[in-house]
């Protein structure tokens, strides 16, 4: 018998399948149906988000469907700090006798914006359910969290499997750099209790035919660069060849940080070793998806009619060069007309916002002193440049080694609901939140899990939440809280 058959001798699968299919069919997709519809951007892309009331609305409205559910003990609370995003924070007491740790269960209700590139008849805010898909933003990401975990507990206690004390965590500020955390962390540290488990369902997956845990995620560091070299735009004709175009000094800068022939980032510091046990995983996945890992991007048709190519086909090369390697992204762009009002003129500035994607042990707060330092570093021309870099640097994060328990206990579950082992892989986005609790629990296990599998396309247009994956995540994710001790 296994440790989570001993931790869980009762339980009975079929009943407990039933129970999250209904919960799912009946009330979940009915929630994030209306939750999609709800611009309730984070407050980096809504700097009125407090007018706007949208954060607020979604927080009633999971707040109010979370004290409808019959978990033993619940309590629920919406904390609201002064000049910040509110928190949903809910408790419910241990039923096993002499469990002594917390369970913290981890989501967000803010999204990402609408983005451009969405099908004819999505949108962001637009949702529409189609073949087991749950489309517009935010339902995976990451919505759908908080219903899911208390649709695990409640799907426990409805057969009385007994568990131990549970508390959840719902932020509004994640998709912002999780910046209002913090605060909201210190606030409630004597309520969370003595952390043995985070679960988090704010990850990815490899595919939907099995549950994938995250044991990595990569830091982050984003800014405006502007490069500036004119009071005011003049004629292209009369001064073309005479100053300099912002853009092209824009090009030098990014050249100092980036091989454009390559993508590789250039600068030491932005680099790290990669553990071991981290090169065995990304050759475990690799065997796994193949080279699904690239070809599930929604490439563009490229030239001659043939699809773009990846940075590289290899499988093993395209995960690790995803998760423990850096990355610059250009996300947006200020001082360029569009294309119909663009007239024949040497524009005075041009400034870009840098998206760097930093390895799980690499620095942030270093990161951002270097990458200002290379970039404003005798500029070309003398031109005038500045990085402004956002307050929402955060550092990557590398998974404890799991307990044998909680080992046991995933790959246990994974058969169980999905036929097949738990597989492991890392993530390229960032949850600040993992290293804060890391930090203030350094004993605490880790399930960083998630239902943002092939194409769902998170951040992008068309994300969707795979609905019979996040069924079988949330049963999954009942029996690991189970076995929890």
């Amino acid at each position: 018998m296994t440790a989570a058959n001993a931790a869980q001798p009762q339980l009975d699968r079929d009943a407990l399948t039933t129970f999250v299919n209904s919960k799912w069919n009946d009330e979940i997709v009915p929630a994030l149906t209306d939750y999609i519809a709800i611009p309730a951007k984070s407050p980096a892309f809504d700097a009125q988000w407090a007018e706007h009331g949208y954060l607020e609305r979604v927080v009633a409205d999971a707040a109010r469907w979370a004290e409808q559910q019959r978990v033993r003990g619940l309590k629920l609370e919406i904390v609201r700090l002064p000049g910040r995003t509110p928190v949903i924070f809910f408790e419910t007491p241990a039923t096993r006798s002499g469990s002594t740790q917390s369970i913290v269960l981890y989501g967000h209700l803010d999204k990402q914006p609408e983005f451009e590139g969405w099908r004819s008849d999505l949108g962001p805010w637009q949702p529409k359910y189609e073949d087991g898909k749950l489309y517009g933003r935010g339902g995976a990401d990451d919505g759908y969290a908080i219903y899911a975990s208390l649709c695990a507990l409640a799907a426990l206690d409805a057969q009385g499997i007994e568990r131990p004390r549970c508390v959840g965590l719902i932020e509004t500020c994640e998709e912002s750099g999780s910046y209002d955390l913090l605060p909201y962390v210190d606030a409630l540290r004597d309520r969370l209790g003595d952390v043995g488990l985070v679960v988090c369902l704010d990850s990815g997956a490899g595919n939907y035919d099995q549950l994938w845990l995250t044991t990595s995620l990569r830091g982050l560091v984003a800014g405006s660069l502007e490069v500036e070299v004119l009071e005011e735009g003049v004629h292209s004709g009369s001064f073309g060849g005479i100053a300099p175009s912002s853009f092209r000094i824009m090009r030098q800068l990014i050249e100092r940080l980036e091989d454009s022939a390559t993508g590789n980032l250039l600068p030491a510091g932005f680099h790290c070793s990669i553990p071991s046990s981290r090169l065995r995983e990304a050759e475990a996945t690799a065997r796994i998806l193949g080279n699904d890992v690239w070809k599930s991007t929604p490439w563009a048709c490229g030239q001659d009619g043939k699809p773009v190519l990846p940075v590289t086909t290899d499988p093993r090369e395209a995960l690790l060069n995803s998760t423990w390697r850096p990355s610059l992204a250009l996300t947006g762009a200020h001082g360029l007309p569009s294309l119909e009002s663009a007239g024949n003129v040497l524009r005075p500035r041009t400034a870009f916002k840098l998206s760097l994607r930093l390895p799980p042990l690499v620095d942030a707060a270093r990161a951002v002193a270097d990458l200002k330092a290379l970039l404003e570093l005798d500029p070309p021309y003398n031109a005038k440049v500045t990085f402004k870099p956002e307050a929402s640097a955060a550092n990557g994060w590398n998974a404890p080694e799991l307990a044998p328990w909680l080992a046991e206990a995933l790959q246990y579950a994974s058969q169980a609901h999905f036929g097949a082992g738990c597989a492991f892989i890392g993530q390229g986005g960032t949850i600040p939140l993992m290293n804060v609790l890391q930090a203030g629990f350094p004993k605490s296990q880790f399930a960083v899990c998630g239902v943002l599998g092939p194409k769902s396309n998170a951040h992008g247009p068309n994300e969707f939440l795979h609905v019979p994956y996040a069924k079988k995540l949330t049963a999954a994710m009942a029996e690991v809280i189970a076995a929890a001790p």
